[in-house]
């Protein structure tokens, strides 16, 4: 019998792996990212009160344009760090969640970066 590898729980295993190692802080949130084959989803995260300071998503009604390619990543990636420049966070740790950096995750990161985040 042949054994089917299943992506996501060794994705999630990387997760744990990593969150273990980094944390966020009120002065140098978390950037986590979330991606899915049609969205991709950015989010500050303090994890000392457990609080979302601010979030960017191609999910919302704001965003029109199909979320699922490296383009939307990169604007999303910016729109997060406009919201963040308003909430007053400058530098943030990133967190990839377990994906490879690469693609639409290395896009929202440059996108961010560009937008004035320090990581």
């Amino acid at each position: 019998m042949i054994k089917k590898i299943n992506k996501n729980e060794n994705r999630l295993r990387r997760h744990k792996r990593v969150r273990g190692k980094i944390s966020g802080t009120a002065a140098r949130p978390r950037l986590n990212v979330f991606r899915s084959a049609n969205h991709i989803y950015a989010q500050l995260i303090d994890d000392d009160k457990g609080v979302t300071l601010c979030s960017a998503s191609t999910a919302g009604k704001s965003f029109t344009e199909f979320g699922g390619n490296v383009a939307a990543a990169k604007k999303i990636g910016l729109a997060l760090a406009e919201k963040s420049k308003a909430a007053g966070i400058s530098e943030v740790v990133f967190d990839r969640s377990g994906y490879v950096y690469h693609g639409r995750v290395a896009a929202l990161a440059d996108g961010a970066r560009e937008g004035g985040l320090k990581f």
